[in-house]
């Protein structure tokens, strides 16, 4: 049931746990609300699969892969 936000199903909740990213990147993740304990969930990926649109506090954000993969989360039923 741990796995990283990159790997959340379309339509799936998970809970962040924890964030691996350091620098710019974990600032930016955390200033968009992404904190431990934040409930988000897939809304749809691009067809080449990169970036997904994630619903995070009511609002639709896109990662890239690479950042998707430094964020750990737990799937939610």
């Amino acid at each position: 049931r741990l796995m990283t936000l990159a790997q959340l199903p379309v339509g799936q909740y998970g809970m962040v746990l924890s964030i691996t990213a350091e620098g710019p990147i974990r600032r930016r993740i955390l200033d968009l609300g992404l904190v431990p304990g934040t409930i988000v969930k897939t809304l749809r990926t691009s067809p080449a699969g990169d970036p997904a649109a994630y619903l995070i506090r009511g609002s639709v954000i896109a990662f890239r892969s690479k950042t998707a993969h430094q964020i750990l989360i737990e799937l939610q039923d």
